[in-house]
């Protein structure tokens, strides 16, 4: 497979000097890292004869540049943001998460053969394994709605279909400028999707640049009549891509999108994705002869030319890393977007929720149902309080990886869940959880691959919820059943538990079942450290009672797990133990367990391990990352967890912790 474009080619010593003479080299700390990384050392002053100059696409700036290396006869370096970019623009101050770094020329001006040019039409781009990447990488934009810019709401209902869309561009903009277009080439290309399309209602699609008030654009409310309309609404390029009847674009990257949408775009400019059999095209473009498919055209474009990289790992990294990392902060920024209340947040917890939900707009507190209601933003209450009063409320609770510590230590979470329908422990009503997990029943190569590889990470790194970590004791041999306790006024035994409803029961139904087996009892954190109920003495029914062990140790020496509910069955299923359940917790019911107690008929798919997995651990969990303070994909906080880098409560919070511990039975005070 060819190198990336831009990267030091083989036998180069790296870093390479890169001379610069734009400011943004300089004060922009997220170009010089992935500069840095892709093996360029920003300099100043004169290039010598091994040095290169740095300059960013054609802008206005570039000449000062091109005017230097054309002089000391040393090679350029144009660099361009990539194809997928930020939430916001550049312009509102959001860094890029990938550069276009093009040794030839820049992919919008088609009178210098580009690196990702010649890509196009001369690198096989035959490899299976590359075209499917490039299949799967398409379906995941289109999913999630992801542009290059990303500050639009997938939530806004497109206009009717049956329109023309043309794109507008900003004024300037280089690649316009690159196509020789101006505005009198907008009109043309306006008049063209008029007459192409009889009839037809044509909706202008403006900059997001432009509808920000940072830079005009070519059309504006004069051309508008009874039937062409300026489209300033946020809606996703994607939803508009599904109600148009054709596509009509100068050099926008939206042109490339219709493409991997579906369509065949009419294009007026020359940008790098016309010329290739994928677009009806105006312009002349006699040295692209090639016809690729878009799974070429996308392979080259996204993959193989751009240089991405991971700010959580401070390292370069795969489209498909850079995918996970967009997901999750876009689907944050989407719910953020419009600020939330709050309700049954307790005091302790308010500050760690404004860092995770509040980054958008301030979140509000209060515990008045009819106040909250009334200001007009996203609700969320804590599971466990909600009650009638808070219909329309978004339920939140703790994910399945938690932290290093207990809740009930005032530990503050790295996962929560917001579930608009139920909540996940509680089966007498349905989640989203449960839409999620039949949802993925089926799933498609990539999505199978990343839920396996994180179900390796997570059992070789030996990570369960809370990470108390604590010694593997010398077990009895034998066939050891794993028996969890629980707090046995938890909720999800409240909703979810059977006829067995105590950890006394469950360890006797253990026993009955499997008298020559080996049971290991393991009492819940929360009972250990003495801030829940539930404790028991189990030498009677239990052969070991493992206190204060490992959880994730634990299951790594036992052959199956008994529990009504807890939270420990499913991470004994990823571990590939038997698990039964006698209560109804969110993994029973879908053919991975034995189940012994009733379960909810509107479990019906049947998931294999691997989408389990990812509907738990991937769907449904909202991450924080405690070093960027910004959502993150699961497998940042997996990281996080396995090193330790995970925060731990203050002076205040371990004072209050102790304060619980002697007032246990008031637990519902504080929780």
């Amino acid at each position: 497979m060819a190198r990336m474009s831009g990267m030091p080619a083989a036998g180069e010593t790296s870093p390479r000097r890169l001379f610069v003479y734009n400011g943004g080299f300089l004060t922009q700390w997220r170009l010089r890292r992935i500069l840095t990384l892709a093996g360029y050392r920003i300099g100043l002053g004169l290039p010598g004869a091994n040095d290169m100059v740095g300059v960013w696409g054609n802008s206005p700036t570039a000449h000062r540049g091109l005017g230097v290396a054309a002089r000391r006869k040393v090679p350029v370096l144009r660099v361009e943001d990539a194809f997928l970019r930020s939430i916001h623009p550049g312009r509102a101050g959001a860094p890029p998460i990938g550069l276009h770094l093009d040794r030839n020329g820049v992919h919008f001006d088609a009178s210098q053969r580009s690196d990702l040019e010649q890509m196009l039409a001369t690198a096989p781009l035959d490899d299976t394994a590359l075209l499917n990447r490039a299949r799967h990488a398409i379906v995941r934009l289109k999913e999630a709605h992801l542009s290059k810019y990303n500050a639009h709401d997938p939530r806004l209902p497109p206009p009717d279909p049956g329109y023309v869309l043309v794109i507008d561009q900003t004024r300037g903009d280089a690649s316009v400028t690159a196509s020789g277009a101006d505005r009198a080439a907008f009109l043309e290309m306006l008049a063209f999707a008029q007459e192409e399309n009889p009839g037809a209602r044509v909706l202008i699609k403006a900059h997001p640049e432009t509808t920000s008030g940072y830079r005009a654009g070519y059309f504006g409310p004069e051309d508008e009549n009874d039937r062409i309309a300026l489209y300033t609404d946020p809606a996703s390029p994607w939803s508009l891509f599904e109600g148009a009847v054709g596509v009509y674009t100068m050099s926008s990257q939206m042109g490339f999108e219709a493409i991997l949408a579906g369509h065949k775009p009419r294009v007026f400019g020359t940008p790098f994705y016309a010329g290739w059999g994928l677009t009806v095209d105006h312009a002349d473009l006699p040295h692209r002869t090639r016809s690729l498919t878009r799974a070429q055209l996308f392979a080259a474009a996204m993959i193989l030319y751009p240089v991405w990289y991971d700010p959580f790992r401070d390292r370069l990294c795969t489209l498909e890393r850079v995918l996970d990392m967009m997901e999750a902060q876009v689907s944050a920024f989407r719910a953020d977007r419009d600020g939330w209340v709050a309700s049954g947040i307790r005091l302790w917890k308010r500050k760690p929720f404004q860092r995770v939900f509040g980054q958008e707009k301030r979140m509000i507190f209060t515990d008045d149902a009819d106040r909250a209601r009334s200001m007009g933003r996203a609700w969320m209450i804590w599971a466990g309080k909600a009650g009638a009063e808070h219909a329309g409320a978004v339920r939140i609770e703790d994910g399945l990886l938690r932290s290093r510590g207990l809740g009930a230590e005032l530990v503050p979470p790295l996962s929560l869940v917001t579930d608009d329908l139920g909540i996940y422990y509680d089966p007498t009503r349905p989640s989203r959880l449960e839409h999620w997990i039949a949802r993925r029943e089926t799933l498609r190569p990539d999505q199978a691959l990343r839920a396996e590889r994180l179900i390796e990470a997570l059992t070789v790194k030996g990570l369960s919820k809370y990470n108390l970590g604590g010694a593997l004791p010398d077990l009895p041999r034998g066939h050891r059943i794993l028996v969890p306790g629980q707090v046995e006024d938890d909720a999800s035994i409240l909703t979810g538990a059977g006829a067995v409803r105590t950890n006394r029961a469950l360890l006797k139904a253990a026993r009955a079942a499997n008298p020559e087996a080996v049971l290991i009892y393991k009492p819940h954190p929360d009972v250990e450290a003495g801030l829940r109920k539930g404790a028991i003495d189990a030498q009677d029914l239990a052969d070991f009672t493992a206190e204060h062990a490992d959880m994730a140790a634990l299951l790594g020496a036992v052959q199956e797990v008994w529990t009504i509910t807890s939270g420990t069955g499913f991470e004994a299923l990823l571990r590939g133990l038997s698990v039964t359940t006698l209560g109804a917790p969110f993994y029973a019911g879908w053919g991975l367990t034995r189940d012994l107690a009733e379960m909810p008929a509107r479990r019906e798919a049947r998931p294999d391990l691997n989408g389990l997995a990812h509907a738990v651990l991937i769907d449904y969990p909202r991450y924080f990352d405690p070093v960027t303070g910004r959502a993150c994909p699961v497998e940042v906080v997996v990281d996080r967890l396995a090193s330790g880098t995970v925060p731990h409560p203050g002076a205040v919070n371990r004072a209050l912790a102790k304060l619980q511990g002697i007032f246990a039975t008031y637990a519902h005070l504080w929780r």
